[in-house]
C-alpha cells in the first residue's frame, strides 16, 4: 500500500520532513501549515507529492492541515517582527543574570504558544532563572537550545573563504564528518588556516570530491614506486588526479634526469611487472641495509677487543673458560683464609685470658668424664632472676 507524501522545509537549507499530502493540490515552493512535535508550523514545500510504500516508513507521518492562505502569510510576517523584539528582551535578561552566552536566533511557533532561543556558550550554563524571567515576560513556553559553531554559521548566513555564501546556509541540509585524510588525498596544504572554514572546522567542501579522488587514486601507482613507461623504467614523481596523469622521473642517457607525464593507462597497463620490480628493489635495499649493519657491528666488536677490558671493571675472561677457576688460585685462597681464621682465634683467646675471663677451652674442659655445665638456678640468680622452686638441693 502506498501513501502520497510531500517534503516540507521550515528553514532555508534546513532538513526536509515528510507529511501526508492527502487530497491537497500542492506545488513546489507553496506555503503550508502542518502539525509537528513543537506545535503548528509554517513551512515551504521542498518536494512535490509522490507515492511511497508504507513499509518503508519507520514512523507514521502526520497530515498537512492546509495550504497557507493570505491571512497565514500576514500572520507569519507578524511573527517575524515579534522574534526581533524578543531578541532585545533576551539580551537584556542575560545581562541582568550575569550569564556568559551569545544569542544566535529566536523563533516562535505559528500558534505563538512556544518560543525557542538558540545560543552559544563556552561551557554549560545554568539558565533556569533566565527561563523563569523570560516566561514571566512573554507568557509562553520557553525553550533554550545550545548549539555548536557549525550550526551558528548556518544560522548567520555569512560568507565563506571562497567569497560566496557558505554551503551550509545555502543548500547543505546535514553536516557530514570531515577528516584531514581527505585533504591529504586531494593534495591540499595541511595548514589548518587554509583548509578551515568560518566556523574553525575543516571545510565541508572537502567531502564533495572525496569519492572521485578515492576511485582515481586506486588505479594510480603510489609516489616513489618504480614503473615501466613507453620510454623506459622510472620512478613516480607526482600524481595529477584531475587530469588522470602520472609524472615519472626517468634516467636518460648520460645519467640525466627528466620528468615526463603519462596517462594512467600507459603506466598501469603492465602492473604485474611494476609489482615485481618494486619487490626486487625493496629486497635489494633490505639486503644492503643488513650488510651495512653487520659491517658496523663487526667494526665495533673489533674496536672493543683492541682496547681490552675497561678500566675499573674486573676481567672475568678466566671465569668464562668452562665456568671454573684455576686450581692454583683456589688453593691459595683457601690457605690465606685458614691463616686469617687461626690468627683471629689466637688473638681473641689471649685477650680473654688477660681480662680474667674464661676462654672457650676452659668452658669445654671436662670434669669427671662429663662436660662442665653451670648450675641453671645459680646462673638464673646471677642474672637477677629467682631460683626455681623445684630445684633439687645439693648433697653434702
Amino acid at each position: 500500500m502506498t501513501t502520497r507524501v510531500v517534503g516540507v522545509r521550515f528553514k532555508k537549507a534546513g532538513k526536509i520532513y515528510y507529511f501526508d499530502a492527502q487530497n491537497h493540490e500542492i506545488n513546489q515552493e507553496d506555503h503550508v501549515i502542518v502539525e509537528t512535535v513543537q506545535g503548528m508550523e509554517y513551512g515551504d514545500v521542498a518536494l512535490t507529492p509522490r507515492d511511497i510504500d508504507e513499509t518503508l516508513m519507520k514512523n507514521p507521518i502526520k497530515p498537512i492541515i492546509r495550504v497557507a492562505t493570505d491571512e497565514d502569510d500576514s500572520k507569519y510576517s507578524e511573527i517575524k517582527k515579534l522574534e526581533e523584539e524578543s531578541r532585545i528582551v533576551f539580551e537584556e535578561k542575560v545581562i541582568e543574570n550575569g550569564l556568559d552566552m551569545k544569542l544566535i536566533n529566536a523563533e516562535y511557533t505559528f500558534d505563538q504558544k512556544k518560543a525557542i532561543f538558540y545560543f552559544t556558550a563556552e561551557g554549560r550554563v545554568d539558565f533556569r532563572k533566565l527561563v523563569k524571567d523570560l516566561a514571566s515576560v512573554f507568557r509562553v513556553r520557553i525553550e533554550l537550545r545550545q548549539i555548536g559553531v557549525r550550526d551558528e554559521v548556518k544560522l548567520m548566513h555569512t560568507l565563506g573563504i571562497c567569497g560566496r555564501n557558505t554551503c551550509c546556509s545555502e543548500w547543505l541540509g546535514d553536516f557530514t564528518p570531515v577528516s584531514i585524510k581527505m585533504a591529504k588525498e586531494q593534495g591540499l596544504s595541511l595548514n589548518s588556516t587554509k583548509i578551515s572554514g568560518v566556523c574553525g572546522r575543516l571545510l565541508c567542501c572537502l567531502t564533495f570530491e572525496d569519492d572521485f579522488y578515492r576511485s582515481i587514486t586506486k588505479k594510480m601507482p603510489k609516489i616513489g614506486n618504480w614503473v615501466t613507461t613507453p620510454d623506459g623504467e622510472g620512478q613516480v614523481y607526482r600524481l595529477n588526479v584531475l587530469e588522470e596523469k602520472v609524472l615519472v622521473r626517468l634516467v636518460m642517457p648520460g645519467d640525466e634526469m627528466e620528468i615526463r607525464s603519462y596517462d594512467v593507462d600507459e603506466v598501469v597497463r603492465s602492473g604485474e611487472k611494476h609489482a615485481l620490480a618494486n619487490n626486487l628493489k625493496q629486497k635489494q635495499r633490505n639486503l644492503e641495509r643488513k650488510q651495512e649493519l653487520d659491517a658496523n657491528a663487526a667494526e665495533q666488536k673489533t674496536g672493543e677487543d683492541d682496547q681490552g677490558p675497561q678500566r675499573g671493571k674486573p676481567n672475568r675472561s678466566k671465569k668464562r673458560q668452562g665456568g671454573k677457576r684455576p686450581e692454583n688460585t683456589t688453593e691459595k685462597n683457601d690457605v690465606n683464609r685458614g691463616k686469617r681464621n687461626q690468627a683471629g682465634t689466637e688473638k681473641s683467646d689471649a685477650t680473654r685470658r688477660e681480662g680474667g675471663e674464661k676462654t672457650k677451652d676452659d668452658k669445654n674442659r671436662k670434669r669427671g668424664g662429663k662436660r662442665y655445665r653451670p648450675n641453671r638456678a645459680k646462673s638464673g640468680k646471677q642474672r637477677g632472676g629467682k631460683p626455681r622452686q623445684n630445684a633439687k638441693p645439693k648433697s653434702n
